[in-house]
C-alpha cells in the first residue's frame, strides 16, 4: 500500500545560473504536480546557488566542495580531502531527510550528492543540459536510472535506454514576455520604439564580450542602438564609468539582471556566451543572436552547443578571439538586417522544445512510483 505521506525530492548542483535556473524550474514543476512534496537542495558552499535558492523558496544545504583547477594549483592538493568530506556530508544529508529519489543538475555539488544517492539505492536522474557532457555525468550515467537531455544523438556518451529528450528546463516567466514591451521600457528606462541590443555573457558576465562592447560602445551609441548590458558584477563599475562619459541615457549596464523575461520583451537582438539554459531560452522567446561560446568550457561544449543552431542558420557565431575585432560590426549587420532577422527567428523557434521541466518532474515521479 502507498504511504499518504509526502513525497521527497533532493535536488544537487548548481554553480551558475545555467544549473541553478533549470533546478529551481524542475522543482517548481514538482510543487504543481504533486502539492506538498518535500524538496531539498543541496549546493557548493560559496557559491550563487546558496543565495538563489533560498530567495526561490527552497531550502538547501551546503558541501564544501570546488572543482580542480587547470594551471597548477597548491589547491588541488586539497581536492581529494574536500571530495571525501563533501562524500560523508552528502551521505548524512540523504540518511537526514530520506529522499525517495534523486536529481542531479550538474555544478560542483551534483557529484557527490548522487554518486552517494545510487549507492545507497535511492532512484536518481541526471538532467544534462550540454550537447557534450561533462565526465562527471558520464561517469554517473552508469548509476542512474534515467538521463534527461537536450540535444540529440546523446547515445554517443549515455546508455540509449535511459535517455530521455526532455530538453533544457528554463524559467517560468520567461516563456510569457509577449505584450510585456511597454512594462519592459519603463523598467529599463527606455524607449520601446527604438531598437534595443540585448547583450548577456551568463549570470557572472563574461570578459571578451564586455571587452568587445567596451570598445564598441561609441559606434553603438552613434548607431542609435540601446543597450540592455549584464556585465556581471566584476566588470559593472568599468562598464558604468564609460557609459557615464557617453552621456547617452539609452545604454544600460546591469551587474545581473532579475527580469529575463522583460529583457528578452524588450531586445531585437542578442549577444550571448553559448551556455546551455541560454540557447534553451533562445529557442523559446525566439530571439536572432549572436553567440560567442566560451573556449574554456569543458571539452568545449558551448560550441557544440552553438554548432547545434549555427548549422540549422538559427545563429551567428563568433569566435571568443575574434570577439574584440569583430563581434559589434556583426551586431550592427545583423541589427540593419531585418530579412535575416526574421529567417532566424523562424529557424530558432522550430527548435524549441517546451515543458521541459514538467517532463522532467513527471520523470522524477514516475522513478518513486516505480
Amino acid at each position: 500500500m502507498q504511504s499518504s505521506s509526502p513525497h521527497r525530492v533532493i535536488i544537487s548542483g548548481g554553480g551558475t545560473g545555467g544549473h541553478i535556473f533549470p533546478a529551481i524550474a524542475i522543482a517548481k514543476a514538482l510543487q504543481k504536480m504533486e502539492p506538498g512534496i518535500e524538496l531539498l537542495f543541496v549546493g557548493a558552499l560559496g557559491k550563487m546557488e546558496m543565495e538563489k535558492v533560498p530567495a526561490a523558496g527552497f531550502k538547501i544545504e551546503g558541501l564544501n566542495i570546488t572543482g580542480i583547477k587547470r594551471e597548477f594549483s597548491f589547491q588541488n592538493f586539497k581536492w581529494p580531502f574536500k571530495l571525501m568530506h563533501s562524500l560523508v556530508n552528502a551521505g548524512a544529508i540523504i540518511n537526514r531527510f530520506k529522499p525517495q529519489a534523486a536529481v542531479g543538475v550538474g555544478g560542483y555539488a551534483s557529484g557527490p550528492l548522487l554518486y552517494m544517492a545510487t549507492r545507497k539505492k535511492i532512484p536518481s536522474l541526471i538532467q544534462e543540459q550540454n550537447s557534450y557532457p561533462g565526465i562527471t555525468n558520464k561517469l554517473l550515467a552508469k548509476r542512474v536510472q534515467r538521463i534527461c537531455v537536450a540535444y540529440d544523438e546523446m547515445e554517443r556518451f549515455f546508455p540509449a535506454d535511459k535517455i530521455i529528450k526532455t530538453g533544457n528546463p528554463v524559467r517560468a516567466d520567461i516563456l510569457e514576455i509577449n505584450g510585456k514591451k511597454s512594462e519592459a521600457a519603463k523598467f529599463f528606462n527606455l524607449d520601446e520604439n527604438k531598437t534595443t541590443l540585448l547583450i548577456v555573457g551568463g549570470s557572472q558576465g563574461a570578459r571578451s564580450i564586455n571587452q568587445s562592447v567596451l570598445k564598441g560602445l561609441s559606434k553603438l551609441s552613434e548607431a542609435g542602438i540601446q543597450l540592455i548590458w549584464q556585465t556581471g558584477k566584476l566588470f559593472f563599475l568599468q562598464a558604468n564609468e564609460a557609459i557615464e562619459k557617453l552621456n547617452n541615457p539609452g545604454i544600460r549596464a546591469f551587474d545581473f539582471i532579475s527580469r529575463m523575461d522583460l529583457a528578452y520583451a524588450m531586445s531585437n537582438v542578442v549577444l550571448a556566451r553559448g551556455g546551455a539554459s541560454t540557447v534553451s531560452e533562445l529557442c523559446l522567446v525566439g530571439k536572432p543572436v549572436i553567440l560567442v561560446p566560451l573556449p574554456t568550457a569543458a571539452e568545449d561544449h558551448q560550441t557544440k552547443n552553438c554548432m547545434a543552431l549555427v548549422e540549422r542558420d538559427a545563429a551567428i557565431l563568433v569566435k571568443d578571439a575574434d570577439a574584440a575585432n569583430n563581434l559589434i560590426d556583426e551586431a550592427l549587420k545583423l541589427v540593419a538586417d531585418q530579412p535575416l532577422q526574421h529567417k532566424m527567428i523562424n529557424n530558432i523557434r522550430s527548435l524549441a522544445i517546451v515543458n521541459s521541466a514538467e517532463k522532467i518532474a513527471g520523470e522524477v515521479l514516475s522513478l518513486i512510483k516505480r
